[in-house]
């Protein structure tokens, strides 16, 4: 299915690399004017042809840089018609030995900032005749354990909540869903699965045979942010390649 967002604008938060470059590439591919934002603009700018993003500097944890991100983006464009709210992440820190100052930042950028960039968003949505999309990036560790990385965890679970609420409040105008990747392969996958070798024997245990590619994950946003998938708000989309191999069938030696 090709879908044309040609001259419709897409802000990508977290979009200068990983899954949020892949997002802002396929929005680019398919005609969209995408803006990036971060904390520190890349060398490169995520683009598909002559169609390149454009990068606003903005830390999420802070509300006035959220502000300016959206008074910035009324002032150059006449409207805004998807937000993928991505930005986000965390370190290995298991809870008994992180701080809480640790935990309340985690906190704070995974699901304070996503909840204000997307107050922010259904504010000019809402103004607009056409309405909105908003799309939050969940992830496969808000419906399974996540030892390591449990106050991010516990995030994307609270996204997951909050997506189904947003999606009843500011309906029929914006429309709020979520994806929820399962294990992807980006530039920083050796940090959580070692080297090409442990990449591999990782992708071994899901049934699709292979980590995620940003890719896939943008072509799920696409979809959803179309009109294509105008009934899907208040939806979690889970995109895991079939799940996890259960750990009973890794411990098994019965051979079949």
């Amino acid at each position: 299915m090709q879908i044309d967002y040609q001259n419709k604008v897409v802000l990508v938060t977290g979009g200068t690399k990983g899954i949020g470059a892949g997002i802002a590439t396929e929005f680019l591919a398919a005609g969209a004017k995408v803006i990036v934002c971060g904390r520190s603009e890349p060398q490169t700018l995520p683009n598909s042809g002559n169609n390149t993003a454009q990068f606003i500097y903005a830390d999420l944890k802070k509300h006035d840089d959220i502000e300016t991100l959206f008074s910035t983006i009324a002032k150059q464009y006449p409207r805004l018609d998807v937000v993928i709210n991505n930005a986000g992440g965390s370190p290995f820190a298991l809870a008994d030995k992180a701080s809480p100052r640790f935990h309340e930042s985690i906190l704070r950028l995974n699901l304070i900032a996503p909840l204000n960039v997307a107050q922010q968003a259904n504010a000019l949505m809402q103004e607009q005749d056409s309405g909105g999309a908003i799309v939050f990036i969940g992830s496969i560790s808000a419906l399974r354990a996540s030892p390591g990385t449990a106050a991010y965890g516990a995030a994307k679970a609270a996204v997951l909540s909050l997506v189904q609420s947003l999606a009843v409040e500011w309906a029929p105008k914006v429309k709020v869903m979520a994806v929820s990747p399962g294990l992807v392969k980006t530039e920083q996958s050796q940090l959580h699965y070692g080297d090409d070798e442990g990449i591999a024997a990782v992708a071994k245990t899901i049934p699709a045979g292979r980590l995620a590619d940003p890719a896939d994950i943008a072509k799920a946003c696409l979809f959803l942010a179309s009109e294509n998938g105008f009934y899907a708000s208040g939806c979690n989309l889970l995109l895991n390649g079939g799940g996890e191999m259960p750990a009973f069938l890794m411990a098994s030696q019965t051979t079949q």
